[in-house]
This record gives structure tokens, sequence and C-alpha cells, in this order.
């Protein structure tokens, strides 16, 4: 059962088969409801009528023997005492109704003239007046057995005081028959038509739900091929329509984009970190073979020099590999500009200015980073000269690091910030490092929420812009 509908296809049809079965029988049963209580409605008013044709004879003082009662509807007249009086002809059992008798008891003749054959065809006694004829006060349901037939009905009660001042009750139906017909009838339309409407909706679903899910097929499809071949530069499919599918595919390709420039940054990373750290290690493989056969001949100055720029560049390789994999900057209160003040401190030809505590919220470590490259970057390409400027501008911590060097060309003003970039090919990379220090700092910078950017200094050099959100 699960593997059956474990299809969104399956789902979706079984979940509107559901919801359209819900509504057409909460529809049906407000159908059945309202038509019982209209014919209800309409047997009352049968009844009252009844009841009140019945009621007036007796208000015109006809007496109980005489009054017009037809086979149908069931009547009954009971008087105050519970006593029936009067009963339709052929009632043979009655329910539903105050009195269950169905044989009148004898009649008082004597007062109401059953016995003058002198009475006219109305009944109406010498000098009685007109009686009243009350209105119905109680319906009722129940059934009723006439001439063997045996049927539901809804009763009323009348009451009706004659000329003689005598009240009585009289109880008359009215037929349920059309009711249940009707509501029979109702209820087998509803029951052969509503499995047939379910399984047109179903059926409609399971098509509709077929096209619509099938470019989510095709997406799934060449996934599975993108998967299996390992080819980064395919795409998915993009339907034409402007759905919530095309929306999917659209972020697919997206995310495949971006996963083919990640596994394209981390090829590169990887090549060039295994050629940069080729050279330090041959060096100094080089001098410790050297040594070994000449111990006079060892450079030690040259081996430690080489031992520290592999330590660096390891721990920038390190950095970098901790910051791709999505290390969080933290949320330790810094001071960039004791921060500044600290980095500088030792550094020949640097000075530091601050217009007060300058507070971000982050990593001390890696923002310390960001400075000692910065000011690394500033002191190599220096002439005399690197400055630090700390300040605040609209809710920003700003720091600039100027130097009065050459500059940087503005077409190379966002290649510096890439990977194992240097400007200066020829130069020794003793001089020039690794090409890593301003990356690291870009993308620690962005990763606090920042941004680093680089301009022409008023000096003539490169002036660099760390912007971060103040805490």
């Amino acid at each position: 059962m699960r593997r059956l509908f474990g299809s969104v296809r399956a789902k979706a049809t079984l979940g509107a088969t559901l919801v359209v079965a819900v509504a057409l029988v909460a529809a049906g049963a407000v159908v059945l409801l309202s038509l019982r209580a209209t014919l209800a409605r309409e047997a009352d008013a049968e009844a009252d009528n009844a009841a009140r044709e019945v009621a007036a004879q007796i208000a015109r003082n006809v007496p109980y023997s005489r009054l017009d009662l037809d086979e149908d509807p069931p009547v009954q007249v009971v008087d105050r005492n519970g006593r029936l009086l009067a009963a339709s002809e052929g009632l043979e059992a009655i329910s539903g109704t105050r009195v269950s008798e169905v044989t009148p008891a004898p009649s008082p003749g004597a007062t109401r003239g059953d016995d003058d054959d002198s009475d006219d065809d109305d009944g109406d006694d010498d000098g009685a007046e007109a009686g009243e004829v009350g209105e119905v006060t109680w319906h009722g349901q129940g059934w009723a057995t006439v001439d063997g037939e045996r049927e539901a009905y809804r009763f009323a009660e009348v009451e009706v005081t004659d000329g003689r001042d005598e009240t009585v009750r009289v109880y008359a139906g009215g037929s349920l028959r059309a009711q249940q017909d009707a509501v029979r009838t109702a209820t087998t339309v509803m029951l052969i038509g509503l499995p047939a409407l379910l399984a047109v909706v179903g059926s409609v679903t399971w098509l509709v739900t077929r096209r619509a899910l099938r470019p989510v097929e095709g997406i799934r499809r060449e996934m599975a091929e993108i998967t299996a071949s390992a080819d980064l530069t395919r795409r998915v499919p993009e339907p034409g329509s402007h759905d919530e599918v095309a929306r999917l595919a659209r972020t697919t390709n997206e995310t495949l984009s971006a996963l083919e420039a990640s596994v394209e940054r981390q090829r590169r990373f990887v090549a060039d970190a295994s050629h940069e750290l080729r050279s330090p290690i041959a060096s100094l493989r080089t001098q410790l073979e050297v040594a070994a056969a000449h111990p006079e001949l060892l450079d030690l100055d040259g081996a430690v020099e080489d031992t520290v720029r592999l330590q660096q560049l390891a721990a920038d390789l390190l950095l970098l590999a901790r910051l791709d994999a999505g290390e969080q900057p933290g949320d330790t209160r810094v001071d960039l500009a004791a921060l500044a003040r600290q980095e500088a401190r030792g550094r020949a030809g640097v000075t530091v200015t601050a217009d007060g505590p300058t507070e971000v919220t982050g990593s001390r470590g890696q923002l310390g980073r960001v400075l000692a490259n910065l000011l690394n970057n500033g002191q190599r390409h220096a002439r005399s000269a690197v400055t630090v400027a700390v300040g605040r501008a609209d809710g920003w911590a700003v720091v600039q690091v100027a130097d009065d060097g050459d500059g940087v060309p503005e077409a190379d003003r966002e290649r510096i910030f890439e990977r194992f970039v240097r400007l200066d090919e020829a130069r020794s990379r003793d001089d020039g490092g690794a090409g890593l220090g301003l990356a690291i700092a870009r993308d620690v910078a962005e990763r606090h929420g920042g941004t680093l950017t680089v301009r022409s200094a008023p000096t003539g050099g490169a002036l660099f812009e760390l912007r971060l959100p103040m805490s």
C-alpha cells in the first residue's frame, strides 16, 4: 500500500478524490436534509388544513357521528379527558399523537343532538351558537395504519370550542409518503452517481497530474545522468511555463552552476596549492641534502626562511579550507582601532589614526589576519610609508590602508583578490608571496557581512578600504 501511494501523482489523485468525495457527501447530506425539511413542512401544512377542516365542522356543532372524516388523512377528536370522540374511517392503529385509541367512546348525543332526526344537514343544534377554532398548538410525527396500510405521518393538533362551550382537540395527519419517496429517489441517485463522479475526478486528476509532473521527471532523469557522468557542465531542461516546476528547473540549474564553480575553484585551489608548496619544499630538501653531504655549506638562514614561508603558506591554505567549509565568523565584539594599533606595532613606516573605539562583531583572529595581510601588502609595495585610518560612516566601521607605491591598475583591481594571483609574475616568489593574502582578506570581510575594495590613494599608491557593519 505504501508503494502504491508512494508517488506524487497517486497522492494527488487520492487527495483530490477524497476531497471531492467529502464535498459531495456533505452536499448530498445538506440536500437530503433540506428536502426532508421542505416536505415535512408541506406535510405539516396538509395536517394543519385537515385538522382545521374538522375543527370547523365541530365549531358549527356538527355531531361527532356525522363529522366528515375521510380515510385519508387519519383524524382523531379527543375531549379534555383524553377520551376519543371520533376517528376517521378505517383507522386501525396510530402512534405519535397523544391518544392511541382508534375506537370512539359513546358519543354524548343527549347534549349534541346525535339522535335528533329533525336536525338539518349541518347538524346545528337549535339555539346553539357557532364555536371558535383555535390555533395549531402542536406538531409531531408518527405512524398510522389505515385499511391495513401502515404509513408515516406528520400530525397537527388544533383546539376547538363549539357553541356549547365544550373544548376538544383535533389531531390530523399529513402523509410523509412523498417525502420518503423523494428522499429514497435522491439517495439512490447519489449512490449511483457518486462512484461514477469520483471515478471521473480520479481519472482527470491522474491525467492532469501526469502531464504537470512530466517536466519533473525530465529534471530527475537529467540529474541522474549528471550524477552518473559527473559532468557538471550539463543542465536540466527548463519548461517554457512560469509555474513552480519552471522555477524548480531554474533553481536546479543555478545550483548546478554554483556547484560547477565551486568544484572548479576547488580544483584550481588544489593545483595551485600543490604548485606553491612544491617550491619551498624542494628548496628546503635541497638545502638539507647539501648540508648532509657538506655541513660547512649549510645555509641556515635560508632554511629557516623557507621553513617560515612554508609554515605561512600552510596556515593560509588551512584558513582558506576552513572558510570554504563554511566556518562562521563568531560573535565576539572587536575594537578595530585597537586591533589596527596592535597589528601595526613594530612595523616600520606604518602610522595609525582613529576617531575613537570602533566595535564590530566577529572573529578577532580572522579580522586580525585581514589587517595583517593588508599591512603586509602595503609594506611590500610602499616606497616609504603606510597609513591606516579607522573611522565610522553611516553605521559602518571603515578601515583604510594606503601606501605611497605605484598603485593597482584599474583593470586589475578585482583580479588581485583572486587566489594565487600575482600582478608581477617576473618578480621573486620570496618577495611577492603566494598570492593568497588579499584573497583571504576579502573572503573574511564578506563572511563578516562587509566589503573590501581597492582604489587610488591620494599619495598615488593603492588604498584598500575595509567596511564592516558596526555592532
